[in-house]
């Protein structure tokens, strides 16, 4: 996966990076701020617009239950001090995230208990939107300068803690930091093979000590290679999803801040120095603290096959309650998740808040108000459905997946051969102190744009239409199950909130004067 992450974040991270802060410092010179007004604007043509209605829909919905994971680590870093028993055996884990996020049953976290993110997900709230309120840079900036460095500190303190916790307990030698890092960075797999009750088991093993012993043993073992992991078309589907969502390409946010820079501020630098900055935090920091903490205490078995929320919100606490001190630990590493995420969410704000100032010319207040009833409504639908976290999955889905994959697509096309990769590079180079390598303009122009639509096609075969790549009978995805085999009405209900929203910005894009004033212009 790493191999591919890697890889995913040259042809399409980078790129993607480049051409949002581009077109975003181009379109902000001429006045446009909002995906809508940009692509209006770069595209030369009266129905451009229209795409921008994606670049809206997406961070605007995906604040909406961003934010309510937001308050999810703000109240477990407070539960880990006043509340350290939830957090001393799987059981208990497993009973405070039901409670909490209100998974086994609608509306049980609406409360202001401890134990209930309803009154969390309130300040949660109200803090974003103070900061969004006082603008980019007495808000966003200001905090950012102070939630950053501290983030980074708090990080680097729970990593040297994380790595020298050697084996922490002796009587399972092969839970280790060091097979915690292989199990990371290791490109070859093993397993050992076994039959159980007539079921062939797969069990994999790292470390050369465990290796070296189960041959000993006699035990079959089965080795996957580097090259037989990257041939599978879900590995790629996966790194692409994660360095959208890592870099926030294809969310239309980049374009919104790039907006706002000056004629001959530096993109290039910028843009690579956002994307380093953030595979140091993610991969060198967020990576090497929870693998190996959690292969150190549970092995591997505890580990594999956990999703994002499993590992964070169930394994991890588990860990810190294992540590000396580790209700500190816990305490700082979802305090650190909490600042990472408010430095997201109130991104996710401006550039709602770009398109309703700049469509409807009204000021901050009105627009910050506007915004805030609008996203108020979708946390609370989302806050409020939350069994087995089917409006917060299914909004995922839809929006943070399938959206980004169609905007990052329609951006970097516009890009390579709307504006054109030699006019593209020009402006990105204008006032740049470094150069963007000139095999970027075949990656931009060729390379990107048919990796994103091959990616993007095998997603929907696999994801959407649930047929199996390695020759399985068919499938449909619970996704297009809920939605029309056996409706599920939270289901639809999302997908039908989403389509409310699309409506009402492309009906403000619409009756909007300065588009149309914009659109008589280049007409002229």
């Amino acid at each position: 996966f790493m191999v591919a992450y890697f890889i995913a974040l040259l042809i399409l991270g980078l790129p993607i990076c480049w051409a949002e802060w581009t077109m975003g410092r181009k379109a902000g010179s001429k006045g446009f701020h909002s995906c809508p007004g940009i692509l209006h604007l770069i595209v030369k043509h009266p129905h451009a617009k229209y795409l921008g209605v994606i670049g809206v829909i997406i961070p605007v919905i995906i604040y909406m239950y961003y934010v309510v994971i937001e308050a999810w680590c703000l109240g477990y870093a407070v539960n880990f001090l006043t509340g350290r028993s939830a957090f001393e055996t799987p059981a208990s884990v497993s009973a405070f995230f039901a409670t909490f996020t209100g998974a086994g049953e609608n509306g049980s976290a609406l409360g202001f208990e401890l134990h209930q993110v309803g009154g969390f997900l309130v300040i949660v709230f109200l803090l974003n939107f103070v900061l969004i309120y006082r603008g980019i840079s007495q808000g966003i900036e200001l905090f950012c300068k102070i939630a950053m460095p501290t983030l980074v500190v708090l990080a680097l303190i729970i990593l040297v803690r994380v790595l020298t916790l050697g084996t922490p307990d002796a009587a399972a030698p092969a839970n280790t930091v060091s097979n915690g890092l292989g199990f990371m960075w290791n490109p070859i797999k093993v397993f050992v093979v076994s039959e159980e009750a007539g079921v062939i088991v797969e069990n994999e093993i790292v470390g050369s000590a465990e290796i070296a012993a189960a041959t000993a043993a006699g035990l079959t073992l089965r080795e996957v290679s580097m090259w037989d992991q990257l041939r599978k078309p879900q590995l790629w589907l996966a790194a692409a999803g994660q360095i959208f969502f890592s870099l926030s390409v294809g969310f239309g946010i980049i374009l919104t801040y790039a907006s706002y820079l000056k004629p001959d501020d530096d993109v290039v630098l910028s843009g690579l120095a956002a994307t380093s900055a953030n595979e140091f935090c993610e991969v060198a920091l967020g990576g090497l603290i929870t693998l190996p903490a959690a292969v150190a205490f549970l092995g591997l078995a505890g580990v594999a096959g956990q999703g994002t929320f499993g590992l964070g919100f169930n394994v991890l606490p588990l860990v810190f309650g294992e540590m000396p001190f580790g209700w500190l630990f816990g305490f700082f590493f979802f305090f650190l998740l909490f600042l990472a995420a408010i430095t997201s969410s109130i991104s996710m704000l401006q550039p709602g808040i770009a398109f309703l100032e700049e469509a409807l010319q009204i000021g901050r207040r009105a627009s910050v108000s506007i915004l805030g009833l609008i996203t108020a409504v979708g946390c609370g639908f989302v806050v409020y459905f939350s069994a087995d976290l089917k409006a917060l999955d299914t909004l995922d889905f839809w929006v943070g997946t399938f959206l980004i994959f169609v905007l990052a697509t329609i951006q970097i096309i516009v890009f390579g051969w709307s504006v054109g990769v030699e006019e593209g590079f020009r402006e990105a180079h204008r006032g740049s102190i470094v150069r963007i390598p000139n095999i970027f303009k075949v990656v931009i122009r060729w390379i990107c744009p048919v990796f994103l639509i091959s990616i993007f096609l095998l997603w929907l075969v696999v994801n959407v239409f649930g047929i199996s790549l390695d020759g399985g009978e068919q499938e449909f995805s619970g996704y297009i199950v809920d939605l029309f085999i056996q409706p599920n009405l939270v289901a639809q209900l999302s997908v039908g909130l989403v389509l409310l929203l699309g409506t009402f910005i492309t009906l403000v894009i619409a009756s909007s004067s300065a588009y149309i004033r914009e659109t008589k212009e280049n007409h002229s």
